[in-house]
């Protein structure tokens, strides 16, 4: 279903979006705002999210409301959800949109009291929604998320995203660069984690390129520690002969902070290499059995990469059939790309 007419849209002045995580999807959900205030400009766009993913929706230009709550479990959740149903119904949305496809989201959905519900038209729960989206051909998920908005009369258009970094956060990552005498314009950041085990790429191959960046360039190594992510960063120093720094713990805005100062990050498939993009700063990512087509924006925002072995089965030891020399020699390519001397004069 699509509106017909001018007269349809007139009514859309209370929009909900919804996805309650991961941090990637969460900031992907975003690349569309843009459009979809310029579509209604007379809306209000709210947004609902778990905690702690509201964090990269702070001060979010495009949006008039954050709703956020706790992961729990039991009779807590049972409350938690009735509250949320409760506080969805009592704002009146007109329109809700469902980025998350999931159980809880369509039952945020089905209990909403909205006149437009939004969704894909596949799966067990497409009868909820009276605008149904057909996902378009395979691309980088912060384009193809333009493909839900495809009833609305919105198409395909450049992501925009916006991520705020408070001032605090910037003051923090300086000083924090300072007093390890670390030259911003030397660093490349490098995170070895992951939340899902299968996307990390094996630590001795993320210390073997460290070595290779530190004996062979004059460029800097900080190891960024995610949540539960220590003992990564761990592995890393202690198979590197030139060891690495290990970067501070830092709230997500910090991470963001950090990541602005860099000139490079090296990670796994995850939310920070689309932070990257956010934030315009040139990545490579190194992926296993996830599919960059979707999930990578190389090809479609200027200095984003990856490294993909599309021969490579499961093996235990995570290598994903990609030599730590390969990666290098790729670091070194996006470097000459962006008019960067890595070699020491």
């Amino acid at each position: 279903m699509q509106f017909r007419n001018k007269s349809d849209l007139n009514g859309i002045k209370k929009i909900l979006i919804i996805q309650f995580r991961p941090f990637g999807d969460v900031l992907l959900a975003t690349s569309y705002l843009k459009a979809l205030q310029e579509r209604f400009p007379d809306a209000r766009i709210d947004f609902l999210v778990k905690k702690p993913y509201h964090e990269v929706l702070a001060q979010h230009p495009y949006l008039s409301h954050v709703m956020s709550f706790e992961q729990t479990r039991g009779l807590n959740y049972v409350i938690s959800r009735i509250k949320i149903f409760a506080m969805i119904r009592r704002r009146q949305y007109d329109l809700v949109i469902d980025q998350q496809h999931g159980t809880g989201s369509a039952q945020v959905v089905f209990t909403s009291g909205a006149r437009y519900k939004l969704g894909w038209s596949h799966g067990i729960k497409a009868w909820l929604y009276n605008l149904k989206a057909v996902r378009g051909p395979a691309r980088y998920n912060a384009i193809r998320n333009f493909d839900m908005l495809v009833p609305l009369g919105i198409t395909d258009q450049n992501p925009d995203f916006y991520v705020h970094i408070d001032p605090k956060s910037e003051d923090f990552v300086v000083s924090w660069l300072r007093e390890q005498q670390v030259d911003p314009t030397e660093l490349i950041l490098m995170s070895p984690g992951s939340p899902r085990a299968k996307k990390k790429w094996h630590p001795m191959h993320f210390a073997k390129l460290t070595d290779l960046i530190l004996s062979q360039t004059k460029m800097k190594v900080v190891l960024l520690q995610g949540p539960n992510e220590f003992e990564d960063c761990c592995q890393v120093i202690s198979g590197s002969r030139y060891k690495p720094l290990l970067g501070p713990k830092t709230t997500l805005n910090q991470v963001a902070a950090l990541l602005k100062q860099c000139r490079m990050l090296v990670c796994n498939d995850g939310g920070l290499n689309h932070l990257s993009v956010a934030l315009e700063v040139p990545s490579l990512a190194i992926f296993g059995n996830t599919p960059p087509k979707i999930w990578s924006p190389q090809g479609y925002i200027p200095h984003h990469h990856h490294l993909h072995n599309p021969d490579w089965k499961r093996h235990s030891d995570n290598g994903f059939g990609i030599s730590s020399d390969e990666a290098f020699q790729k670091i070194l390519e996006i470097m000459t790309d962006l008019n960067i001397t890595p070699y020491r004069s």
